[in-house]
């Protein structure tokens, strides 16, 4: 019974450390950029596609 305590506990205290990183985080802006859906459109990709060309079919008549 006294490993259930132990765990619960344990478990909260995780729980409580990701909560305080969260609103850490959030507290300081980290997920704040208001800029970047703006001007990611804006940018060019660099990977091309190389496309083969199709040979045509003769008809077999």
């Amino acid at each position: 019974m006294s490993v259930i305590i132990i765990l619960m506990v344990m478990s909260i205290l995780v729980a409580a450390t990701f909560l305080g990183a969260y609103l850490w985080s959030a507290k300081t802006g980290q997920f704040e950029d208001p800029d970047a859906n703006a001007y990611r459109i804006l940018h060019d990709d660099k990977t091309t596609i190389k496309v083969k060309p199709q040979t045509s079919i003769k008809n077999a008549n």
